[in-house]
């Protein structure tokens, strides 16, 4: 893992060519049910050079290395520079019927869409068709640029047939800042959602595995059978591999 200090040096980096710099991560893609979100968070070069990024950004991580106590308060600070315009931050979520209508990764990319369509929408970042009547010379369609010059980081890999331009970084979320703030700000809203749903499909610990295939989730769903939560697809391979209790006598000891 990178040290913290250099995700902020990797941001600038990718900030050379670019005004703006967009990181987008998810939470939940693995989990047996739930929604999958996605958030995306701009940041510039002012914000990277800024008072609270030098103060703060030691702080941010990759989600998963950090506590739930960690999360909620550097959630709490985003959403103050968010209202500060110090940075663009949107998450979007793709339900269980989009997930198994489209699959994970669709679903995911649709969730990631609309994260990112909350900050820019797609035709941002496309030029229009070089007819006769938009220009007048063949000097003004060379030195047409997109409305926006936003740089996109996603983490994992790149993304086949996505409407936006952008970068798979690779464990984006231990290498960038501005993809470590996304994948805290998809993992404290996913993690909200599925405590939410604990009240409303009381019995499977939706607050405590937030959807994951933890043992007690596993066997809370062989004992109580699937709710409108559970994603079909990904219960498949637990109900091929349920027992029947009449076929127990049938089993040696070895």
């Amino acid at each position: 893992m990178a040290p913290r200090r250099q995700l902020r040096r990797f941001d600038l980096k990718h900030l050379e060519a670019h005004d703006e710099l967009i990181g987008v991560d998810e939470a939940g893609r693995g989990a047996l049910a739930g929604p999958v979100v996605a958030a995306a968070v701009l940041v510039t070069r002012d914000f990277l050079s800024s008072r609270w990024a030098d103060a703060n950004a030691r702080r941010i991580n990759d989600s998963k290395q950090l506590t739930v106590a960690e999360r909620d308060a550097l959630y709490l600070e985003f959403e103050a520079l968010a209202a500060e315009g110090e940075i663009h931050a949107n998450f979007g979520t793709a339900d269980v019927a989009e997930i198994e209508s489209l699959n994970i990764l669709g679903a995911t990319k649709l969730a990631m869409r609309r994260a990112l369509e909350g900050i820019y929408p797609p035709s941002a970042f496309v030029a229009p068709p070089s007819e006769p009547d938009l220009f007048s010379s063949a000097e003004d369609i060379a030195a047409y640029k997109p409305q926006v010059r936003a740089r996109i980081l996603i983490d994992g890999l790149a993304l086949r047939g996505f409407p936006y331009p952008h970068a798979g970084i690779v464990q984006g979320d231990t290498r960038s800042l501005c993809i470590a703030m996304a994948s805290i700000i998809a993992k404290v809203t996913r993690d909200r959602l599925l405590i939410d749903l604990d009240s409303k499909f009381p019995g499977y610990g939706f607050a405590q595995h937030k959807g994951y295939g933890t043992e007690e989730h596993r066997e809370a769903v062989l004992r109580l059978g699937r709710c409108a939560e559970h994603r079909d697809t990904f219960l498949r391979k637990l109900f091929a591999s349920r027992i029947d209790p009449g076929q127990l006598g049938l089993l040696s000891d070895d």
